[in-house]
C-alpha cells in the first residue's frame, strides 16, 4: 500500500459494508465476526468512532506506517483478498511478541491483536497451503489462541501439510468440514500431530489410614456407592498397586505381570459406575482425573498418511494421528488413508492413528480408517510388532458407531486396546476387534470383523448380535493373556465364515498351565443361539468345527484350576456351505475345573452345579473316532466343587456322547442316537432320560450301554438297526445293551417302539415278536428286570 497522508488513509481505505460483503464474500464474512458489525451498530449509536481501516491483506496492513495505537483494522486476505484469512484487528502497544497470527506485528512497532472474533480458521494464521511449508505451524498457533480464547475452529476447506509438526493442542470444538491434511510420516515420533485434552489435571487422591482402610475394604466387585469417595464426583478414579502383579502375559512382554490397575467413575455422593474386577490389599496411586463438564465435538476432515515412516526398523512404536486425553469427547465424520499413489513401507510400528489415553466417555463415529502392513514376506521388509490404527488404554464408556477399517491378511488389525471398560461397537467394518488385557462389559452389534478375527480377554458382559466374522473362529480368547473370560457371553444371530484349511470353533480357549497372575477360566454363563457357520468360500472343507474348543489341561499346577460357566445354552446352530456339521465340545477332567457351588452325589440323589443344553444343533455326521460332546474320565476321588453337570441334548441328529464315567444328569430330547458311551460297568453315576429319541447306532461294532444307579428312562423312543450293519449278524440289537429281540427290555420304558427297518428285518427273517416282549416295549419298570 503506498504511503498517503493520514488525512486520507481512512478515506482510502474505508469500505462500506456492501463493499465488504463483495470483496469477502458470504464465507470471509462468517470467519470475520459474527458480531463484529453488530458491535460497531452499537458504537455509532454511541457516538464513538466506528471506521475501520481495509486493507487486502497482511503485508498491506504491516507496511501502513500511519497506522495507530486504537486503530481498528479489517484484512479481506492474509496473504491475499479472498483467500480465507480475512480479519479483524485491534491496533495495540503492548509488550506481547508477534506471532504473525494473534498479534501480528506493524512496521512502526505496534502490533495488530485479532479481536472480535466467534471462531477462527487456520487461513487467519497464515496458513499457505503451498504443500511445501509445514502448516502445523499456523495450525498449532490457531488451536492455541481457540484454546485461550475458549472459542471454536472452523475451518470447513482447504488443503494443509503437516511435516515435523505435533502435540497439537485441541481443547474446544472444531469443524474440519472438507478440509484436507497431507501428514508426512517421515516424521513421525512417539508424539501424536494433535492431542485432545481436557483443562483440568490428575488429583492425588489423599485418605487418613482409616478412610484408607474402608476404601479398600469396599472396593470390590459390586460395589456402588463409596463415601470416602464423595469430593471426587465427575472424576475418573485410577487405582494402581505396583507392588502386586495381575495378568501375566506368557509368551509376550510383561510375563511377570502387570501392576495391578483398576478404574471407575465416579458420581455425586461417591456413587460408583464401573464394575470392579479387581479387589485391592493396598496401593501406591490412587488418583482422580477430572473429566469435563461439557462435550467437545471434532468433526469433518480428511487426512491423507504418506506411509514412509521413518526408516528405521525397531519396536519403538510411532504416532502419527490424534491423541484423545479428554473425557466426554465426540470425534466424527473423518477420513482417513494413504496419499494417493503412495504405499505403506514404513519398517517400524504404529500406536495408532486414534490413540485414547485415560478417558470418559468418548464416541468415534462415521471413520474410514486403515489398518498398517505388517507381514510383507521378509524379515527385512516386516514391520517387528503389532501396528495399530485404533489403539488404548485406560478408556471407560467408549462407543464406536460406523468406523470402517479393512485390509488383507498382509495387514494388522486395526484394534489393540488394554484395560478397557463398557466398550460398544456399533455397525462397523474392522479387520480385527482385539482386546489385549483387562477387557470389561463388551459389546459388539451390527458389525463385521474381518479376517484378522475378534480377540479378547478380561470379563464381564460380552454380548455380540448381528454380527459377522470371517475368520476361522468367531472370538478366540487369547491364549497368551490366560483365555480368560469372567463374566457372561452372549452370541445371538451371528455368523462365522471359516475361510481357509484347519480347525474352526465358534469359542476358542487356548490356556496352558502357566501363572498368568489371575484366575482363569471359560466364563460365568454363556448363550449361543441363532448361529450360522457358513463354508461358501471354503466349501471343499472337512476340517473339524467346534462350538466351544478349548485345549485339554493335563495340569493346573501353576494356572490353578479353571473357573467353569454355571451355564452353557447353545440353541439353533447351522451350518451351510457344506454338509458336515459341527461338534460341541470336548471337556478336561471334572476336577480341573472349580465350580461357584458344590455338587451333591450319593447313592439316592445327585444335585448337578452347571447346566449344559444344546438345542437343535447341526452336528457332523458320526464315524469311528469321532465324539460331539466328551468329559475327560476323572480317575481319582471329585473334589467338592469339580465340574458335575447337568447336561440336555434336544433335537440334535447323529448324537455321539462319551462322558467318561463322570457324574452327570443326562437328558436326550428328540435326538437321534448314534452313540452314548457313559460307563463300561453299566452302573452310570447319575440319571439318564431318553425322549422322544431314535436310537440309530452308527455301528455294529460299538456297545450302548446307558444304564445307570439313579435311573435310566425311555419315553416315546424308536430303536432301530445299526447304520454298518453286518448281514451275517444274527442279533442286530444287540448293540443297545438295553433290549433284545423277545429277550429282554431293561431299565423304565414307555411306549418303546422297534424302527420300521428292525421290523422289516424280522419279517424277512420269520421271526414274530412275543406279546411278553411286545408288552415289555409297551411299559416297562426297572424293578421288573
Amino acid at each position: 500500500m503506498k504511503d498517503i497522508p493520514e488525512n486520507k488513509t481512512l478515506e482510502a481505505n474505508r469500505y462500506d459494508r456492501r463493499k465488504m460483503l463483495s470483496v469477502l464474500g458470504i464465507t470471509g464474512l462468517s470467519a470475520i465476526s459474527a458480531n463484529a458489525i453488530a458491535n460497531q451498530e452499537g458504537k455509532k449509536k454511541a457516538g464513538k468512532r466506528t471506521s475501520f481501516l481495509f486493507y487486502n491483506n497482511v503485508s498491506e496492513m504491516k507496511q501502513d506506517n500511519s497506522l495507530k495505537e486504537g486503530d481498528w483494522v479489517q484484512t479481506s486476505g492474509f496473504y491475499e483478498a479472498g483467500d480465507g484469512g480475512n480479519a479483524e484487528y485491534q491496533i495495540i502497544k503492548t509488550s506481547e511478541k508477534p506471532d504473525e497470527g494473534a498479534f501480528i506485528g506493524i512496521n512502526n512497532g505496534l502490533i495488530a491483536e485479532l479481536a472480535n472474533v466467534a471462531r477462527i480458521n487456520y487461513k487467519m494464521f497464515g496458513a499457505k497451503s503451498d504443500g511445501k511449508s509445514d502448516d502445523g505451524i499456523q495450525i498449532r498457533n490457531a488451536h492455541n489462541y481457540a484454546n485461550r480464547k475458549n472459542i471454536p475452529v472452523e475451518n470447513l476447506y482447504g488443503n494443509f501439510w503437516i511435516e515435523k509438526s505435533n502435540n497439537i493442542s485441541i481443547q474446544t470444538d472444531v469443524n474440519w468440514g472438507k478440509s484436507a491434511f497431507y501428514i508426512n510420516e517421515k516424521y513421525n515420533t512417539n508424539i501424536s500431530r494433535f492431542r485432545i485434552s481436557g483443562r483440568q489435571t490428575g488429583i492425588k487422591i489423599n485418605l487418613t489410614d482409616n478412610e484408607k482402610q474402608s476404601f479398600l475394604e469396599q472396593l470390590k466387585s459390586g460395589a456402588k456407592n463409596i463415601s470416602e469417595l464423595s469430593a471426587y464426583a465427575n472424576c475418573l478414579v485410577i487405582i494402581i498397586d505396583s507392588k502386586s502383579k495381575a495378568g501375566a502375559r506368557q509368551g509376550g512382554n510383561a510375563h511377570e505381570g502387570k501392576a495391578q490397575q483398576e478404574f471407575f467413575y465416579v458420581e455425586e455422593y461417591g456413587r460408583i459406575i464401573g464394575d470392579i474386577f479387581l479387589e485391592f490389599s493396598d496401593y501406591t496411586s490412587l488418583t482422580a482425573y477430572p473429566t469435563e463438564e461439557s462435550y467437545l465435538t471434532i468433526e469433518g476432515g480428511t487426512f491423507f498418511l504418506s506411509g514412509d515412516g521413518t526408516g528405521e526398523q525397531n519396536g519403538s512404536y510411532m504416532a502419527n494421528g490424534i491423541q484423545i486425553q479428554r473425557s466426554r469427547t465426540i470425534i466424527k465424520n473423518q477420513w482417513v488413508g494413504l496419499e494417493k499413489g503412495k504405499k505403506d513401507t514404513a519398517l517400524r510400528p504404529r500406536s495408532g492413528f486414534y490413540n485414547l489415553s485415560r478417558v470418559y466417555d468418548v464416541q468415534l463415529e462415521n471413520i474410514r480408517l486403515i489398518p498398517w502392513e505388517k507381514t510383507r514376506g521378509s524379515k527385512e521388509t516386516n514391520v517387528p510388532q503389532g501396528t495399530y490404527g485404533i489403539s488404548g488404554s485406560v478408556m471407560m464408556n467408549v462407543l464406536f458407531r460406523n468406523i470402517t477399517a479393512e485390509g488383507d491378511n498382509i495387514h494388522w488389525g486395526i484394534f489393540g486396546t488394554n484395560y478397557v471398560k463398557n466398550l460398544t461397537v456399533e455397525r462397523c467394518f474392522l479387520n480385527r476387534f482385539d482386546v489385549h488385557s483387562f477387557g470389561w462389559n463388551i459389546t459388539i452389534t451390527d458389525s463385521e470383523i474381518g479376517q484378522k478375527g475378534l480377540t479378547v480377554t478380561g470379563g464381564g458382559e460380552l454380548r455380540v448380535e448381528n454380527t459377522a466374522c470371517y475368520n476361522n473362529t468367531f472370538i478366540s480368547f487369547r491364549n497368551d493373556y490366560g483365555a480368560r473370560w469372567d463374566g457372561n457371553i452372549l452370541l445371538r444371530n451371528c455368523r462365522l465364515y471359516p475361510f481357509k484349511a484347519g480347525v474352526s470353533a465358534i469359542l476358542q480357549y487356548g490356556a496352558k498351565d502357566l501363572d498368568y497372575k489371575y484366575a482363569i477360566g471359560y466364563g460365568n454363563k454363556i448363550k449361543i443361539e441363532d448361529f450360522v457357520i457358513d463354508y461358501k468360500s471354503n466349501s471343499e472343507s472337512t476340517s473339524i468345527c467346534w462350538i466351544m474348543n478349548a485345549v485339554s489341561v493335563s495340569s493346573y499346577a501353576k494356572s490353578g484350576k479353571l473357573f467353569f460357566p454355571s451355564e452353557i445354552e447353545v440353541k439353533n446352530v447351522t451350518v451351510k456351505g457344506r454338509t458336515k456339521g459341527v461338534r460341541l465340545m470336548n471337556i478336561s477332567k471334572p476336577n480341573t475345573y472349580l465350580l461357584q457351588k458344590d455338587f451333591l452325589y450319593n447313592s439316592f440323589d445327585l444335585n448337578s452345579n452347571a447346566r449344559l443344553i444344546f438345542e437343535n444343533i447341526h452336528l457332523e455326521k458320526s464315524n469311528l473316532g469321532s465324539v460331539h460332546f466328551s468329559l475327560a474320565k476323572q480317575p481319582d476321588v471329585l473334589d467338592n466343587n469339580a465340574l458335575v453337570p447337568f447336561i440336555r441334548f434336544k433335537d440334535c441328529e447323529n448324537l455321539v456322547c462319551d462322558l467318561g464315567a463322570n457324574p452327570a444328569v443326562i437328558e436326550f430330547d428328540n435326538c437321534v442316537i448314534s452313540h452314548v458311551n457313559l460307563s463300561p460297568d453299566d452302573k452310570y453315576r447319575g440319571s439318564v432320560l431318553f425322549q422322544n429319541c431314535k436310537f440309530r447306532a452308527y455301528s455294529d461294532k460299538i456297545s450302548i450301554s446307558p444304564g445307570s444307579i439313579l435311573g435310566t428312562s425311555f419315553v416315546n423312543c424308536i430303536v432301530m438297526l445299526p447304520e454298518q450293519l453286518d448281514s451275517s449278524v444274527t442279533a442286530p440289537l444287540s448293540v443297545y445293551k438295553f433290549i433284545e429281540i423277545n429277550k429282554f427290555v431293561k431299565y423304565n420304558h414307555i411306549n418303546t417302539r422297534l424302527g420300521q427297518d428292525v421290523l422289516s428285518w424280522c419279517k424277512n427273517r420269520k421271526i414274530t415278536l412275543s406279546p411278553e416282549f411286545i408288552n415289555k416295549l409297551k411299559s416297562h419298570h426297572e424293578l421288573e428286570d
